[in-house]
């Protein structure tokens, strides 16, 4: 395919539709892959610390989409987690930004709510999400403008109703401590407003959660690009939005602190909690 300047234009609606099908293809056989492996034991390992797991399942999976995406998309680029993908230093022409298992920690110690994560950006937009909670077998897929679904159900816009004091917000418990850039207190006192909070501990997972209405919206510190590329297409499909803690855009080659959330209640949080701190 050669490169098309700016999005994807009309006349390649065709093309974009074979991309996610195949697309959706693959992550339905991986995730039969994995699932096949559940029973078995694999190796585990750490990365960056104690907590940062990866498995032989992680980089096998990767592998695989590796391999199929040279194979059919020669001139396409993959960013992935696990060190399969290509050195990718910016967004020019097509990149798969791939997670093989979102979700680790859960993988191994819960043997569920774990997620295949593919987000597929052409010139730096994000064109195709697909999302694969592979122990219940449902995929959230969107294509740019052509809104996002649960399996082959489209999901609804978000709510233009909510307000902060009955929202339910997901985030991780490091948001609890206390670092050079962050002020406890601060999550303190948005956790008084705000209704409850949940967490999954699949980054992809909450974002689609978000996507499906059943959370407000969802923080967390340091995340990368293959952590939300996809979450971030089907998010905005439903009219949700993803942007750094501060407000600015995310960008996909960099880590970051992210927040998700329904439109109608994102600025406010960010100006009233969140523009203290920077990420």
């Amino acid at each position: 395919m050669g490169k098309i300047e700016g999005e994807w234009k009309e006349m390649d609606k065709k093309l974009r539709a074979s991309i996610r099908l195949q697309a959706e293809e693959w992550i339905f056989e991986a995730g039969e892959m994995i699932r096949n492996k559940m029973s078995n034991p694999f190796i585990i390992d750490t990365k960056t610390n104690k907590n940062d797991l990866v498995t032989e399942v992680d980089k096998k999976t990767e592998k695989f989409f590796a391999e199929k995406v040279k194979e059919t998309y020669p001139s396409h680029l993959l960013l992935g987690e696990e060190g399969y993908g290509d050195k990718v230093n910016n967004l020019d022409g097509t990149t798969w930004i791939i997670d093989p298992i979102d979700g680790t920690t859960n993988f191994v110690h819960l043997k569920k709510d774990f997620a295949i994560s593919i987000g597929i950006y052409h010139d730096g937009i994000g064109e195709i999400g697909l999302v694969y909670d592979v122990m219940n077998d449902i995929i959230y897929s969107a294509t740019k403008g052509g809104g996002a679904y649960k399996n082959k159900k489209k999901l609804s816009l978000l709510s233009k109703e909510k307000t902060i004091n009955k929202s339910i917000f997901s985030f991780n418990h490091d948001l609890l401590i206390d670092d050079d850039h962050f002020d406890r207190n601060i999550i303190e006192s948005f956790v008084r407003e705000i209704r409850d909070t949940r967490t999954i501990g699949s980054a992809a997972l909450e974002i689609v959660n978000v996507a499906e209405g059943n959370f407000d919206g969802y923080v967390s510190k340091v995340l990368s690009p293959w952590d939300v590329a996809a979450g971030y297409v089907i998010l905005n499909e439903v009219g949700g939005v993803i942007t750094r803690s501060n407000g600015e855009e995310v960008n996909m080659l960099e880590k970051g602190t992210i927040i998700s959330s329904n439109a109608i209640l994102h600025e406010k949080i960010i100006d009233n909690y969140f523009k203290k701190w920077c990420s």
